[in-house]
């Protein structure tokens, strides 16, 4: 098979992953708190043995003893990671909606593990206590859940997070970070999770704001992965023609050798 075959696959497998990662991001453009994923591709070179060594020549007119080297393409992904940037601020007026301006996470017991999550709409369970929708205690400082007293008629959040039921200090949400923010991968629903094997550090993040009644929309600009969408599909296509000029030509050269001579 002919090296443009295994290039041109190579291609469109990493075209595939991008398209994937497109659709994505799509997906999710009305998440809050939503990071986009990002890829890079680079070409890679692939060698033979051959390539690496100086054969010594007596003269100009001796003759090689290996091939020429022979350097193949191969694209690869080079880069997959979060997009941290900042979304835009969307206002809701719900007292318990709240978003992060700035550096940090909020943080959330998932089923006795602490995940990071930027998405700031919370609720009130049967029992007060300050959840997620889907259930998970939001922390506060020290770790300790945030409980609003029942007959409570206001609640105020104040921009460094403290929490107020009328009057009274019930808590402070804890807002986190991470010293090397490519150390935290998506375990779903919202949420990020430290890695134990990169040796990044948790930390009291400082430069914040906790802005009551509003939440941060999905950092996903929908024109732009709309164009990289039909940019990865048309690639997609022009290796895919790729692969059918290769079949074609191997299939001919089988052919005609082939055939027997009279």
């Amino acid at each position: 098979m002919q090296q443009s075959m295994y290039s041109a696959l190579f291609g469109a497998l990493t075209n595939e992953h991008r398209m994937n990662n497109i659709a994505n991001n799509l997906a999710n453009v009305n998440t809050t708190g939503y990071k986009r994923d990002v890829l890079a591709f680079q070409d890679t070179f692939w060698k033979f043995a051959h390539d690496m060594v100086m054969e010594p020549l007596a003269n100009v007119r001796s003759e090689k003893l290996f091939p020429e080297p022979q350097h193949m393409a191969r694209v690869r992904i080079a880069t997959a990671k979060t997009d941290f940037t900042q979304g835009s601020m969307k206002f809701t007026g719900n007292p318990l909606d709240v978003a992060l301006a700035g550096d940090g996470f909020f943080k959330i017991n998932s089923g006795g593990e602490e995940l990071f999550t930027r998405s700031g709409h919370f609720v009130l369970n049967n029992e007060g206590m300050l959840v997620t929708p889907n259930g998970y205690p939001v922390l506060g400082d020290g770790g300790a859940e945030i409980t609003i007293p029942a007959g409570t008629s206001r609640i105020n959040i104040g921009m460094d997070g403290t929490v107020y039921a009328d009057e009274e200090l019930v808590g402070q949400l804890q807002v986190s970070t991470v010293d090397d923010l490519t150390a935290l991968e998506k375990v779903g629903q919202n949420a990020y999770r430290l890695r134990e094997t990169a040796g990044a550090v948790e930390q009291a993040a400082d430069n914040f704001s906790v802005e009551q009644g509003y939440l941060e929309a999905a950092n996903v600009e929908v024109v732009y992965e709309m164009v990289n969408m039909i940019e990865a599909q048309r690639q997609f296509e022009a290796y895919q023609k790729v692969m059918q000029a290769t079949d074609s030509m191997d299939k001919e050269a089988i052919s005609k050798i082939g055939k027997g001579r009279v």
